[in-house]
């Protein structure tokens, strides 16, 4: 049973060729979301190549095909908003999504897909003739459902089992990712046997296609272009004495939305001594002159690829103090060393015991992870600092494609500021790319 379904049917038949049509606002109704025109004038101006999504749609198919087969798996059913967004290249609500899980997607192991989406928004995944149909009936949560949710579910699960027969035979093995208790029940009740779809989805999205890194080279850009406008506007306005924390954050949603981007994760912009303790989100303090503004994008941007990156900025006209741009210049070399180690073949252990030792000042407030993987999202794998690690969690190695974010944060132990910097790396053939190009403050490098 694992010959692909397939028909004549061709990814997106609109052709678009040329910057014109890029630009042009002629197909009204367009469904498919992505970058507006003052993104891709930006990356024009550069020399990108955007990213032809016919062929990355294609990709991300095959890579879940694949691993489904891999695993002997009759299918996976997915129901976290990213996977859907890998498998289909579709929205929808997006952040309500994420707590009212309405939306779910089937991938049989011959390649037959399903969504079941919201109901009367079918057409937001017709572009996308890799979805073979839409449906609606997989919000499964207590809001939608009340006291008889467990019929829905019964209905759902059902489903799900009849495509399974005819697209898996035999094979009553399923993959799934995330999905609610009654929906849990219900589908064993159908004889099927449920095993851990985030690891197959995971695996599959981590080694990156041709296009979606061309997608991730063109986000990188629009999200850098927009740092670099709340970087002047906090410049511009830091010193006035009335500009709030919320109010320069703002600056980066803007113009992430003005380029077509979705959404940031997180709120993650502090300054002066609300850097530290670092995971303090922004809020109403009024910036001060002559203080550090750290900040971690964690920002979902054009074609919906994360662009995760940190800097650490001082505004005013005085000299940062020497313990500031030490811990900048220790941070600075925290990430270029453990950057150095990245190449295909590496073992992810390896980069945990073989990675730059932080001084014992910053060793109680450092971050999370040395290292995460990145795509749609902060993405498989995590690495962790030694002190973290445990045995087998991560037994694999570095490939080429995977793109990885290298971060660091030097928190002084009971100090007023921390220093946040990341940058975002490809893995390439000959070893890796950077593929950040914002350069790091001159002042706590101590070169301005």
């Amino acid at each position: 049973m694992n010959q692909h379904y397939s028909d004549n049917r061709k990814i997106n038949p609109v052709e678009k060729k040329g910057l014109k049509n890029l630009l042009s606002n002629d197909l009204d109704n367009q469904i498919e979301i992505g970058p507006t025109n003052l993104a891709v004038t930006e990356w024009m101006k550069v020399g990108l190549e955007l990213p032809n999504l016919q062929k990355m749609r294609e990709y991300r198919w095959e890579r879940l095909v694949k691993h489904i087969v891999e695993r002997d798996y009759g299918g996976v059913l997915l129901f976290d908003p990213l996977n859907i967004r890998y498998a289909t290249d579709s929205t929808n609500m997006q952040i309500w999504n994420m707590h009212n899980p309405f939306r779910a997607v089937l991938i049989c192991s011959d390649g037959f897909m399903v969504i079941w989406d919201y109901k009367n928004s079918p057409f937001l995944s017709n572009f996308n003739p890799l979805v073979k149909e839409q449906r609606f009936g997989a919000d499964l949560f207590y809001f939608a459902r009340g006291d008889k949710a467990n019929i829905a579910a019964d209905k759902f699960s059902n489903e799900i089992r009849i495509l399974l027969k005819e697209h898996a035979g035999e094979n009553k093995r399923l993959a799934v990712d995330k999905i609610l208790v009654n929906g849990l029940k219900a589908l064993e009740s159908q004889g099927l046997e449920i095993f851990e779809g985030e690891e197959l989805t995971e695996k599959a999205r981590s080694i990156k296609g041709k296009d979606e890194i061309k997608a991730m080279r063109c986000a990188s850009v629009a999200c850098e272009n927009s740092v670099y406008l709340m970087e002047n506007f906090a410049r511009e306005k830091v010193p006035s004495g009335n500009i709030s924390e919320n109010e320069i954050w703002s600056v980066l949603h803007a113009e992430n939305i003005k380029r077509g981007g979705e959404w940031i994760e997180t709120r993650l912009l502090a300054s002066g001594p609300r850097t530290n303790p670092w995971f303090q989100e922004c809020g109403p303090r009024i910036t001060r002159n002559n203080e550090i503004i750290a900040f971690d994008t964690d920002l979902v941007g054009c074609y919906g690829i994360c662009v995760d990156i940190s800097r650490t900025w001082w505004i005013g006209d005085k000299k940062p103090r020497s313990d500031m741009i030490y811990a900048m210049q220790h941070a600075y070399e925290h990430i270029v060393t453990n950057m150095a180690m990245l190449k295909p073949g590496v073992s992810m252990e390896d980069l945990t015991h073989n990675s730059h030792r932080l001084d014992q000042k910053f060793q109680k407030g450092k971050y999370g992870v040395l290292m995460h993987g990145v795509g749609l999202c902060d993405e498989w794998p995590s690495i962790n600092y030694p002190d973290g690690f445990q045995k087998g969690a991560y037994d694999y190695p570095l490939e080429e494609g995977m793109v990885m974010c290298v971060e660091v944060l030097a928190s002084p132990e009971g100090g007023d500021f921390s220093i946040k910097l990341e940058d975002q790396v490809l893995i390439t053939a000959e070893g890796y790319e950077n593929l950040t190009k914002y350069p790091f403050d001159p002042r706590l490098m101590d070169k301005g």
